[in-house]
Order: structure tokens, then sequence, then C-alpha cells
């Protein structure tokens, strides 16, 4: 893997893996995660930061102007925003579980000499968070972080929705054409119209297409998700490392916000108290939104995140 990092404006520096050969590995160790960086500003001190997970499908680039927001109202921390393993910039590898990438992040942690964290994980990302919550306690280490903040996803294994198969399908349908079927994002974006109407979902799609560039004259637009790791481990991603009916599952005692959307059937009466059992420190702050809390109320999202973060 060959490492590069480049900055801008001072603040602001992503992190990205090139890699040599496009073929998955499987990874017995921790991968090393790419990510977006901003700073504290110049002369302030820290030992905080704050460090931030995506959900399936999603990447760091979903999160950019959340970064930069959360980076202003957050001026005395460092913010961190991750690709997990098999999104955006970060490696290809299996095995994709939640301890897996819990590793990941730690490791991350570790290596980037972070203390005092306050991690923010939306969807897969959120169930990451709490698996890194846990894996500290069972390390010893549960002090590592200071705020743990979970949107819209409970600590509980239960089946993924049918639909993230039809999309990974639509996705290596495309991947699968000859080369000058597809040209433009138009043009996928109308062969995806068939297996989604939502234009907001096929726009979140979208942000994992690869285009050719001028001189690639025998490339062609494909998705650079390795679909084939991301189909086989969706049962695994409906999981959660613990059984929150065993008496001896580990707890994690930190302050713990959860963040629910109110029409998004992720986070309900049934498996809301399933976050005391394991987070007893825990409130949950409900937002008139669907699934993308972050997304459909920025500002009320970000200004709660900055509140329980100072508090």
């Amino acid at each position: 893997m060959l490492r590069v990092t480049f900055a801008h404006r001072g603040l602001y520096r992503a992190s990205v893996l090139l890699r040599r050969f496009s073929t998955a590995r499987y990874a017995d160790n921790p991968v090393e995660l790419a990510s977006l960086v901003a700073q504290p500003a110049t002369g302030v001190p820290t030992s905080s930061s704050l460090v931030i997970l995506h959900g399936l499908f999603g990447s760091k680039r979903n999160w950019t102007s959340l970064h930069k927001a959360l980076h202003r109202a957050l001026p005395q921390h460092a913010v961190h925003t991750l690709d997990l393993r098999n999104h955006g910039a970060s490696p290809h590898a299996s095995p994709m579980t939640y301890t897996a990438m819990a590793e990941d992040v730690l490791h991350y942690l570790d290596s980037h000499g972070l203390t005092n964290v306050s991690l923010l994980g939306h969807s897969m990302g959120g169930k990451v968070a709490m698996a890194l919550a846990l894996l500290l306690v069972t390390k010893g280490r549960e002090s590592l972080l200071s705020h743990l903040l979970v949107s819209d996803i409970a600590p509980t294994r239960t089946a993924l929705s049918p639909d993230f198969v039809k999309y990974i399908d639509a996705m290596l349908e495309v991947n699968a054409l000859p080369l000058g079927a597809v040209r433009t994002r138009s043009d996928v974006d109308h062969l995806l119209h068939k297996h989604e109407s939502d234009l907001s979902i096929r726009q979140f799609l979208l942000t994992n297409l690869v285009l050719p560039g001028r001189l690639q004259s025998q490339s062609k637009p494909h998705f650079g998700l390795p679909l084939d790791i991301l189909k086989r481990s969706i049962p695994e991603l409906g999981s959660f490392p613990h059984d929150l009916n065993d008496p001896k599952r580990p707890q994690w005692d930190g302050k713990t916000l959860v963040f629910r959307g109110l029409r998004s059937p992720y986070i309900d009466a049934n498996n809301q108290p399933s976050f005391k059992k394991f987070f007893p420190n825990s409130s949950v702050a409900t937002l008139d939104t669907g699934h993308w809390v972050h997304a459909e109320k920025p500002n009320e999202f970000k200004d709660l995140v900055v509140k329980f973060i100072q508090s």
C-alpha cells in the first residue's frame, strides 16, 4: 500500500490509500483506514478528538459538510472522519465483521495517538462504534472513549432489508456491462432507476461510481466497492458481536447519546431498551427524520452533538 497525504487551507488533510492491486485480501490484522482530518486551530492545545464513522455504502465524502461544521463548532477538537474497510479509499478486505471493523478503528486511534475520543457512528458505523466501546471494556481500555454517539441503529441482531442485496445486484449489473454500454453518471442512474425509484437513494449509491479519466479509453464507469465482499457480508452486517441476554455481556458506562429518527424503523419500542443493557448511561434524542438523521436535520444534529460533547 502507498499512503498519500495532502493538505489544503492548512486545516483539512485527506489520507488516501492507493491500491497497487485491485484484488481483495483476507486480513488477519487490522487494515489502515483512510481518513479526512481537521486539526485544531493553530495554537489551541488539545487532547480531544471527534471520530466519525459512516454507514453501509457510505464514505467520509458523505460527511464532508458536517465534518467541517463540527470542526468549526469544536475548535479545540481534532475531527477525524474515516472510511471503514471496503468503503471509500480504505482497503478491500475480508472478513467484514463488526469485530474486525472495530479493531480497524482501534488501530487507527492508536496509530494516530488519539485519546479522549468522542466516537460518532451512523447506521453500520454506529454498530462499529458500539462494538468498539464494548471491545475496549474487554481490553480494560474503556477510558479511551469519552463520549459515544450512535445514530439510528440499535445493538441488536436483526436481518437487514432485502433492499441492500437489491442495490448490490444493481451495481453488479452495471459493473458487468461491456465497454461503451454506459458512458456517463446519467447513463448509470438510468439503469439504477429500474431497481430503485427513490432519487436520493440512487444519488447516494452513485457516490461510489468511478468515472474513467479522459485518457482512459479502455476503461468504463464502474462502482468501486468490493461488491462480492459486501454481498457475502449482508447477513453478518445484521448481527451484533454480543447477545443482550448474556448475563456476562460487557457494558460501557460512559456518556452515550442515541439519535433516533422518528420516521425510521431502525429504533423502535422493541429494541430501544437494548441500549441500557450495554450502555447504562445512555439517553435518546428523537428527531423528526427518517434514517438519515444527520442529512435530514444537519443543523439540529450538529447542535446536539456539540452540546453533548461539551457536557
